[in-house]
């Protein structure tokens, strides 16, 4: 789940990326850094704004995120629900959930009616961050929803009840453009697209947001792109930084400033089942997440 990582060589905290001065420097998208400052206390909870993490190319980081965002908007005073929508259970996992031990998970939710899904959500040892759960059981749901009247707004329906007792919902989906992902998209108010730096990730992005599309077009028009998020960056290799730009010239101002560096910070919390702003709290890595919460904020993407 984590990202696969090299050593990050230089001993200092602050990694590229995480700068915000707002003072004009150059960032790693070759675009002045803007300086996103802490955004208001809401004085009030819900409705919750729905993000669909969503990347058909595996391995990019969606877990990863979804964890980090939903604990630095936690930090910021956010109630956040993260719902588990891969069959691989990676997200209840890296919470220190065992998914298999589990007698109810989405899954359930989807295919039967008669249950709460209060009674399905988890706590976790983040403050202000819950967890709807996955297992493997969830990879028989696209077989069968399949022969449902409105196969792909079932999720939309889960998550109803609850909607209004957090302020972001953040959905991790698994990597397939299949009707779990399309229900998750026609749940969302927003998709948040991590992108791996590396050139190959960039082919499957223009099927994605084709993807997007049509579920905007026939599904659900509230549905936007909240931004791209560039990944695995490692801003010593020319092939990154080529990557971000290019990023950056295909798709403008949907590309976030914030940019999260590999470091082995990552799989490191991931072992340690808990988010890297509680792992390695002053570590740049996990300042980088801090920083894309205050920038979504600052975009609309979350109250």
């Amino acid at each position: 789940m984590g990202f696969e990582t090299t050593s990050p060589g230089a001993t200092h905290e602050r990694l590229p990326g995480t700068e915000t001065a707002g003072d004009g420097s150059i960032g790693p998208t070759g675009r002045p850094m803007p300086s996103f400052g802490e955004p208001p206390l809401l004085g009030s909870h819900g409705p919750a704004r729905v993000i669909a993490m969503c990347n058909q190319k595996g391995g990019v980081g969606k877990t990863t995120t979804t964890i980090n965002l939903g604990a630095a908007l936690a930090e910021l005073g956010r109630r956040v629900l993260l719902v588990d929508f891969d069959p691989q259970g990676a997200l209840s996992v890296g919470l220190g959930i065992r998914p298999n031990d589990l007698d109810l998970t989405v899954y359930n939710l989807l295919v039967e009616r008669d249950h709460d899904i209060r009674d399905v959500i988890q706590t976790t040892r983040t403050r202000d961050l819950d967890l709807l759960p996955a297992n493997i059981d969830l990879s028989a749901a696209e077989v069968q929803l399949v022969g449902e009247v409105a196969r792909e707004m079932v999720l939309a329906r889960v998550l109803r009840p609850v909607v209004d007792d957090y302020d972001v919902i953040l959905i991790d989906c698994q990597p397939s453009l299949g009707l779990l992902t399309v229900n998750a998209l026609t749940a969302a108010h927003g998709v948040l697209i991590p992108l791996e730096c590396e050139f190959f990730a960039m082919r499957g992005v223009a099927l994605l947001v084709e993807t997007i599309d049509k579920v905007t077009d026939r599904l659900n028009p509230r549905l936007q792109i909240d931004g791209i998020l560039a990944t695995m960056y490692d801003g010593r290799t020319l092939h990154s930084r080529e990557v971000v730009r290019s990023v950056v010239d295909h798709f403008q101002d949907r590309v976030f400033h914030t940019v999260i560096t590999r470091t082995v910070k990552f799989p490191d919390a991931t072992l340690a089942a808990e988010p890297i702003t509680t792992y390695a709290p002053s570590h740049g890595a996990a300042e980088a997440y801090r920083q894309l919460a205050r920038e979504l904020i600052s975009r609309g993407g979350a109250p």
